[in-house]
């Protein structure tokens, strides 16, 4: 992946006016935009997701999506399967590992409590990565007030969101602070994006068992096969792409800040396509998560982080940006925030 030359650009040699700013300002926005169109990708397609649930099931829905995911990246990419160590081959079987398992209690998650929520509570997992990486004693503020957004949606008892959906959240969340770390030694092992494609379809043969087990010849309807491809290209796809180009103009960590707005966006996307209505205190919950997912970024930002280029990410927050990687769609939030 080029080096990415930054959000905004020194003004050219002999302009002491400033008028190149007008210019900057769309170079910046460009990134932005591409950026902002890969997360409403990743959730709408989550939320169609959802809607597919009640002919396949959670899993049928996760190995459909990871398959067909996989069958695209591998066209796409072509991964050289020789000249890799063993130490490379343990790495990529256990990003798709956990790309499987984080995709597998996403979706459970989603089946059973509202698609903000769900991923309100599966971002904790990498802001609390971010927290521990960091080591310093601002973050506990950030993780107080993420746990305040938690307790908040919570309405004092999980019992009003589904025990079970929170747990498998939650457990989603873990499962995405794990993507980040392998996501980030993927990256540096293998070229371009050839690691991504090799887990994924390292994720799509172990959830395709559980996916044929659950629903059997229903994942083989033309018309479910068609919604799932819609559900594999908008959230692993398109959002991989828009995302590897917003990186090569745009800091990795203004990538990570903008990735905090997941959950807003999952609860527009499960409010528009699944009619999921937010209470005043969900939402307010929302935005406490949000804020403090900003918080922790903004924090590993001021301890040093290179603002510049795609490599310069750290492996913790909300969404990795790999070195040679796209940006993963964290499952669904994500699948990607620093």
């Amino acid at each position: 992946m080029p080096e990415a030359t930054g959000a905004v650009q020194a003004a050219p040699p002999g302009d002491s006016t400033g008028s190149g700013r007008p210019a900057r300002g769309k170079r910046a926005l460009g990134p932005v935009a591409l950026v902002v169109a890969g997360g409403l990708s990743v959730q709408f397609g989550a939320a169609v997701a959802v809607l597919l649930m009640p002919r396949t099931g959670a899993l049928g829905v996760v190995s459909l999506r990871l398959a067909l995911a996989a069958i695209v990246l591998l066209a796409v990419c072509r991964p050289a399967l020789r000249g890799h160590s063993r130490a490379d081959w343990g790495t990529v079987i256990a990003f798709g590992a956990v790309m499987a398992a984080m995709n597998c209690l996403f979706y459970q998650a989603a089946d059973r409590i509202p698609l903000g929520a769900a991923v309100t509570l599966e971002v904790i997992g990498p802001l609390a990565l971010s927290v521990i990486v960091s080591r310093r004693l601002v973050n506990l503020l950030w993780a107080g007030l993420a746990l305040g957004g938690v307790l908040l949606l919570s309405g004092g008892g999980f019992d009003r969101l589904d025990p079970l959906g929170t747990a498998f959240a939650l457990g989603a969340g873990a499962m995405w602070a794990a993507y980040i770390v392998f996501s980030a030694r993927t990256g540096r092992r293998f070229p371009q994006a050839d690691g991504l494609a090799l887990a994924m379809a390292v994720g799509a043969l172990l959830a395709l068992p559980l996916g044929i087990v659950e629903s059997g010849s229903k994942l083989l309807v033309p018309s479910t096969l068609g919604l799932a491809l819609a559900v594999a290209v908008m959230s692993s796809v398109l959002p991989y792409t828009l995302e590897l180009l917003a990186l090569r103009r745009l800091p990795a960590p203004t990538f990570a800040v903008l990735m905090s707005l997941e959950p807003a966006i999952a609860a527009t996307a499960g409010f528009l396509v699944l009619d999921q209505a937010l209470a005043a205190t969900d939402a307010l919950a929302i935005a406490l998560v949000i804020v403090a997912s900003m918080g922790a970024v903004r924090t590993q930002i001021g301890r040093g982080t290179p603002k510049s280029g795609p490599n310069s990410g750290p492996e913790s927050g909300p969404k990795p940006a790999p070195a040679q990687t796209p940006a993963p769609a964290r499952g669904e939030a994500g699948e990607e925030t620093l």
